[in-house]
């Protein structure tokens, strides 16, 4: 009887320490999505201000007049 007390007392802990893993490594997901959206926003934004400045560069090229003008 003794054995399977000491079994079932094993069994509890493991489930203890597994629930409290599960709790950790859901908190660390949880972090990273959050900077996976904050990281995901400002490349956004830099490509949009790349995309802005590659249009702008173009405008000005285009309505410069020739070097030999």
């Amino acid at each position: 009887m003794n054995n399977i007390q000491d079994r079932i007392n094993d069994l509890e802990s493991r489930l203890a320490f597994q629930d409290d893993t599960i709790q950790t490594l859901n908190d660390i997901i949880i972090k990273q999505q959050q900077l996976l959206d904050v990281l995901t926003t400002k490349v956004d934004l830099l490509i949009n201000s790349h995309n802005q400045l590659i249009e702008q560069l173009q405008a000005t090229v285009d309505s410069a007049p020739p070097p030999h003008y």
